[in-house]
């Protein structure tokens, strides 16, 4: 057996069509953010130290060239500023040192080209601006860690620049930043090597778990259930680990058996109900034929009985024997006409009927049963209803059967109501009739088995009412509903369909 459509299964596992490939590479791309922004930091607190392990360095040998100098300059020897500027200004990473006027012409230089000429644009921009160091580019385009230090005069200088505090002087010098730099390469390529290797590892490793852990228990999952799909429900799967992938094995093979067990007893059922059918066919057979049987004779005992009660003069005890023969003669002719009615109904002949006027009809045979006299009848009916499409022959039956069966419930004190609308349920339209009395009601026990063929409560009743009407109104394509609680009284209600025409009304040959 097929339970249903076989689900499409992804062979191979495509990428953006699996998921397992999405969670890999949202993993992975995960990873790489957050690897690349923690490299990212990492080189940006490399690149901040290494800026301020030079300034330091630069700094103290500033510091150290100012000293150098600053005995000289006391005295002013002029000559030996130049030669220790000449002496320290190579090497240890620097680029020049000079001495500059604060119009901005070069005073002293290590570079003896240099004097007399302008500072560089940059270093001047510093010291004008008030800055002590600067990151500035020569004019071969290396970057170089400029530092300025104003000279100031003071009551040792006054002999050579007069008396005041004033700057005389600033000294300026670069420092090479390429070897810096170059480290800071250097340390950038290893991060990013290191990264590349770290994401390589941790990507593989993720690859490795998915497609071990997930991948294909996943896939034999999948496998197990196309079999289940193809009605092999002796699959079962046994889970390697009891993590989430287990539990839900586990569960699919509970379901399965449970599937499994239901589909045994839905078989044996099935084969119970056959069983039942073919009994009930062979007994509706047999009844049919007996009721045929039955029928004729009948009709010649009850012309039998009524010539031989013309006989007797009335008030001849002899003349009531014969007329209760007679009543239990047409009792028994009815049964044998509910049997063949419900073992063949009639051909329906359909036409546009109003409701209202046919329940009216209907109320007036009702009312003229001779239980019916103490009842009291109300009608709620809605003027204007939409003709129905029925034939008004069959639902005229349905409706005084039923009423009927209300007035024989209620007793000598009872109200009977007959009412009807128009519903709209699930996207359809219909006509209903309800039928509302004010009887003992019905026990759920009862109600449960009311449209069982031949079962009633009555000590005269044949138990093929109900079902008959029921047959007929889905013979109409409309439906019969029985709301009842004991010492409530019973609401029954009729829906009829409101079509355009007949199409999609079953025939009888198809019920």
């Amino acid at each position: 057996m097929t339970f249903g459509a076989e689900l499409p299964r992804t062979k191979g596992f495509p990428l953006f069509k699996s998921l397992i490939s999405r969670i890999i590479l949202f993993n992975v791309l995960l990873l790489a953010l957050g690897v690349g922004i923690f490299t990212l930091f990492l080189l940006y607190r490399e690149q901040t130290h290494l800026i301020n392990t030079t300034r330091y360095h630069a700094e103290v040998l500033l510091g150290t060239i100012e000293k150098s100098i600053f005995n000289s300059m006391r005295q002013g020897d002029s000559q030996q500023v130049q030669a220790i500027l000449e002496t320290v200004g190579h090497g240890h990473g620097m680029s020049g040192v000079r001495i500059f006027s604060p119009s901005g012409q070069i005073l002293k230089s290590a570079n003896p080209m240099e004097i007399g000429t302008s500072v560089d644009v940059q270093n001047f921009a510093l010291f004008r601006n008030n800055k002590t160091d600067g990151v500035v580019k020569s004019v071969g385009g290396e970057r170089m860690l400029a530092m300025v230090r104003p000279i100031f005069s003071d009551n040792r200088c006054s002999s050579c620049h007069g008396s005041g505090r004033r700057v005389i002087g600033v000294l300026n010098m670069d420092f090479s930043l390429t070897g810096m730099y170059q480290q800071l390469r250097e340390t950038s390529q290893l991060f990013l090597f290191s990264t590349f290797l770290i994401l390589a590892f941790l990507a593989t490793g993720i690859v490795v778990v998915m497609m071990r852990f997930l991948r294909r228990p996943i896939e034999k999952i999948s496998d197990c259930m196309a079999q289940v799909e193809a009605g092999d429900l002796g699959v079962r799967m046994q889970p390697a680990a009891d993590d989430e992938i287990g539990r839900l094995m586990n569960g699919f093979n509970s379901m399965v058996a449970h599937l499994d067990q239901a589909q045994q007893e839905l078989q044996q059922f099935h084969f119970q109900q056959m069983q039942r059918v073919d009994r009930l066919a062979s007994i509706g057979e047999m009844a049919a034929g007996l009721a045929h049987e039955i029928k004729n004779p009948l009709a010649g005992i009850s012309g039998a009985i009524s010539v031989l009660a013309d006989d007797y003069e009335p008030g001849d005890q002899r003349r009531d024997i014969m007329l209760q023969i007679q009543t239990q003669i047409t009792r028994l002719d009815k049964t044998v006409n509910d049997l063949l009615y419900f073992g063949k109904p009639g051909q329906p002949e359909f036409s546009y009927t109003n409701i209202n006027d046919l329940l009216k009809q209907t109320l007036l045979f009702v009312v003229q049963h001779p239980e019916a006299r103490h009842i009291k009848y109300v009608e709620d009916l809605t003027p204007d209803l939409p003709a129905v499409w029925i034939d008004s022959k069959q639902i005229q039956q349905v409706v005084l059967n039923l009423a009927l069966n209300a007035v024989q419930a209620m007793g000598d004190d009872g109200v009977l109501t007959l009412a009807t609308d128009c519903l709209e349920q699930a996207s359809e339209r219909w006509v209903r009739i309800i039928l509302r009395d004010t009887g003992p009601g019905i026990t759920p026990e009862v109600l449960s088995k009311i449209f069982v063929p031949f079962y009633t409560t009555k000590t005269q009743g044949t138990g093929l009412g109900l079902p008959i009407c029921r047959q007929l109104m889905e013979n109409h394509g409309g439906q019969l509903h029985i709301e009842s609680e004991p010492g409530q009284g019973t609401t029954i209600i009729l829906l009829l369909p409101l079509r355009q025409e007949r199409s999609g009304l079953p025939t009888l040959e198809e019920t």
